[in-house]
């Protein structure tokens, strides 16, 4: 189990993680060890050009929500450089980033699940 799949498990069970992903696929929205938060997210809320925690074909990411299909309660996610990953289902949207770096990113805090919360943790 990679580190992306602890997190996932921890944010899947309710928890707001912070952590350092390493790799270049999401930059410069975030760069390899540079420290990200992520919050349980309502997936029914995520949007285009959201930052998510999310599996797909069985390999966790955090990248880019690029299409939402509403009907089919699926999202499409990708990285940063155009790659596509695929397409996965609600249930699958672990968390939003709400932060990289100390810095907010817009509009995340308004889809943390309820009950769930931005905080950073220590």
């Amino acid at each position: 189990m990679g580190v992306l799949d602890a997190v996932a498990g921890r944010v899947a069970g309710g928890a707001t993680v912070a952590f350092q992903p390493s790799g270049s696929s999401m930059v410069p929205l975030i760069r390899s060890r540079q420290r990200v938060v992520v919050a349980p997210v309502d997936p029914s809320k995520v949007g285009v050009g959201d930052i998510v925690l999310a599996r797909v074909a069985g390999t966790v990411y955090l990248h880019l929500v690029t299409a939402v299909d509403p009907a089919r309660q699926r999202v499409q996610i990708s990285n940063n450089r155009g790659r596509v990953n695929g397409w996965t289902g609600h249930a699958r949207v672990f968390g939003i980033c709400v932060s990289v770096d100390g810095a907010a990113r817009s509009g995340a805090a308004d889809k943390i699940l309820a009950g769930g919360s931005a905080a950073v943790p220590e």
